[in-house]
Order: C-alpha cells, then structure tokens, then sequence
C-alpha cells in the first residue's frame, strides 16, 4: 500500500500499475496481483487505508485530554508536517480527485469528514461554521501543496482561529 502511495507521488495515478507497484515495493509483479484483482481495488484500497489513517488523528486530537494545549494549535502543526514533505498529501488528493469520478471510492472519505466536523464540534455547535469548517481544511492543504513556501505551523493556526473562533464558554483545549 506504501508502494502505491509513493508510486501516485512520484508519477500520479496513472502512473499506477500492478508492475510499477511491486517493483516499488521490492516484489515479484504477482504478490500485487494477488493481493488486487485490478487497479482500481488497490487504489480503493490505498484511498480507504489514507483516509483511515488521517481521520485516526483528527478523532485522537478530538479525544485528547484538555491539558492546556489549544487544540486548534495542535491541528496547525500537523497540517505543516503534512506538507513537509508533501508527497504522501499530494498522493491522497490524487486518490480523493479520483473518486469524484468513481463512486464506488466515495464511501473512504466519508469517516473523515466525520472526523473534521467533530474536530470543528470542540469549538462550536454551529453546523453552518461545521460545514464549513470541514471544507476548508481540504482546501487549506491543497493551496499548501501549491504554494513555493509551505504556510507554517503559525500561519495554520491563525486561519483556523479565523474558522473556529472561540465561543463563549468554549476554549477548544
């Protein structure tokens, strides 16, 4: 799957096929295939994993315990560190495009706007600022991936402060 992921990096989607996959991965051409009848199930199979992994940590700084730590500044660093270096982001925004056109890959990224909209939850129970919110945050890393200069931790956190203002009675730690 790690294979796959750096072989999208490297020459996009298309790029993918059972035999650049497994020379990627240091293995004969038919452990991919067996393991993936087509494609299109290793790449369903990559989106699912990658959408699994980002919504584990969304959902771990949402369950993580108030210990002073703004949680919106914890958000920021990780989305840095996702862009340095941006390969393994630049690979899921491939996969997620891809599933514009194939339905059958939509359900992978389903957890992870459930993920996004409880993050948005610990600072507000406006599900208009929710939504938006959760389709900011992609958009905030897809204009990273395009910029020369990555934006920083710092520059992150004051646009998720923007998004996800402090309410009265909250603090988001």
């Amino acid at each position: 799957m790690e294979a796959t992921v750096r072989v999208i990096a490297r020459d996009g989607a298309a790029g993918v096929t059972h035999r650049t996959v497994a020379r990627e991965a240091g293995l004969p051409t038919t452990a991919t295939t067996y393991y993936f009848s087509s494609i299109d199930a290793l790449l369903t199979a990559v989106l699912t994993q990658c959408m699994e992994e980002d919504s584990a940590r969304i959902e771990a700084l949402v369950e993580a315990p108030d210990e002073g730590a703004d949680k919106r500044r914890s958000l920021a660093v990780l989305m840095a560190e996702l862009l340095t270096p941006p390969g393994h982001l630049l690979a899921e925004f491939e996969l997620c495009l891809l599933a514009v056109r194939r339905p059958e890959q939509r359900a992978a990224t389903r957890r992870w706007q459930q993920a996004l909209s409880a993050f948005a939850r610990v600072f507000t129970d406006d599900p208009l600022r929710v939504k938006l919110f959760a389709r900011a945050y992609d958009g905030l890393l897809l204009q990273g991936l395009l910029d020369d200069r990555p934006p920083t931790a710092d520059e992150f956190e004051e646009l998720l402060r923007e998004l996800l203002p402090d309410a009265p009675g909250r603090d988001g730690c």
